[in-house]
């Protein structure tokens, strides 16, 4: 399982010109899903992201997590995290879980960042043509891949 996040001053998510979630300050969670995902993958990498001291302090420097800043979260659903690139120049998504396994990961996982973060997860809607918008924050990026947890 991998996530892209960013710490955004805000974001919003729209689905055929409707906006269908937004946040204020927190973090956007662009999450990717591959067949091997399970449970673990989701505990996991739900703790680590509520627990990611990327917000900073009251002397500039990264401390504080989502949670210590009541931040808000949104997760969308982004099979192109998992794109191979090595050959040629269309990538290949054949590690990205298919529907049927990637839909109740992904609503599990927003259940656990639910959890974890003691905040209702606003998100996209899985496999739909979303366009996303959004204010990095710094900018601060991370990407954390669940198959690399010593890294």
């Amino acid at each position: 399982m991998r996530a892209l996040i960013q710490r955004v001053n805000d974001a919003s998510v729209a689905i055929e010109n409707k906006v269908k979630s937004k946040i204020g300050t927190g973090i956007l969670v662009f999450l990717g899903i591959e067949e091997s995902d399970n449970q673990e993958d989701i505990s996991w990498l739900s703790n680590k992201i509520s627990q990611l001291r990327i917000f900073e302090d009251e002397n500039g420097q990264m401390n504080h997590s989502v949670n210590d800043v009541n931040g808000e979260v949104m997760v969308i659903s982004q099979f192109t995290l998992h794109a191979k690139t090595r050959k040629g120049t269309r990538p290949s998504y054949s590690r990205a879980a298919k529907p049927d396994t990637a839909i109740p990961l992904y609503e599990a996982f927003i259940e656990q960042m639910a959890r974890d973060t003691s905040k209702e997860v606003q998100s996209g809607e899985f496999g739909a043509y979303m366009q996303i918008k959004l204010e990095n924050d710094g900018p601060v990026t991370i990407m954390i891949d669940s198959k690399n947890k010593g890294l």
